[in-house]
C-alpha cells in the first residue's frame, strides 16, 4: 500500500481522509502491525485508482495445497 500511496503522491492523511479511517490505521498496516480487512482494501484501491489485486503483496500470500482431483482426501 505504501508504494501505491507514494507513486499517488498522496500522504498518510490523504489516503485516510478517502478512505474515511485514521491516519493511524494506514500506518500500522503499512508497517505490518495491522491487517487490512477486506472492505478496507476496497476502499483503500478505490482511492488509489487501483484494482483491489494491486494491493495485495505476493511476498505475504501463503500458497496453499491444491485439493485433490480425483476426489481422495
Amino acid at each position: 500500500m505504501r508504494r501505491l500511496r507514494r507513486g499517488a503522491g498522496l500522504s498518510q492523511e490523504a489516503l485516510a481522509e478517502r478512505m474515511g479511517v485514521d491516519r493511524a490505521y494506514i500506518s500500522w498496516i503499512e508497517t505490518g502491525r495491522q491487517n487490512a480487512t477486506l472492505l478496507s482494501l476496497w476502499h483503500a484501491s478505490q482511492a488509489l485508482g487501483v484494482r483491489p489485486a494491486a494491493l495485495l503483496d505476493e511476498s505475504h500470500v501463503v500458497a496453499t495445497e491444491e485439493a485433490p482431483t480425483d476426489g481422495k482426501p
